[in-house]
């Protein structure tokens, strides 16, 4: 009668699955066992991190500087906690640059002495961004 059993059930074709055949080794020879480290890569990946930091650093200290001038020369409230903030954060980003030139205009002189310190700020971080690529091999300059 084929493919029934001689009570009318169909007969189950699926073969049984297979053992695995794979042989696992002891736990204490996998512990032994080293993975392979490429530490040039980890080291050109570090490079990127602290490359990338040190950028985002010397941008933002120049942003600061720039936006303490616009709110100087714009002559923005200067009760404003954002204005505050700005003018606060600006004075202590411009290292030395505070006082280097003194005209009589004092929008003159934030112009002048913020805006030499912004540009030192990113001559600064591009020339760090470059040592650290070339301490850590992280490919030369981008």
């Amino acid at each position: 009668m084929g493919a029934h059993h001689a009570e009318g059930q169909p007969r189950d074709v699926t073969p049984e699955p297979e053992p695995p055949t794979e042989v696992h080794e002891p736990v204490a020879a996998r512990e032994t066992e080293r993975r392979s480290v490429d530490w040039r890569r980890t080291r050109g990946r570090i490079s990127d991190v602290l490359a990338g930091v040190v950028r985002w650093v010397g941008l933002v200290l120049a942003l600061v500087l720039v936006l303490d001038v616009l709110f100087v020369v714009g002559e923005a409230n200067a009760d404003n906690g954002i204005v505050v903030f700005v003018s606060d954060a600006a004075s202590a980003a411009s290292i030395g640059f505070e006082d280097l030139f003194l005209p009589d205009d004092p929008k003159l002189e934030v112009l002048l002495n913020h805006g030499i310190a912004a540009i030192f700020w990113l001559v600064a971080s591009s020339i760090a961004v470059r040592v650290v690529r070339l301490a850590f091999g992280g490919g030369g300059v981008r």
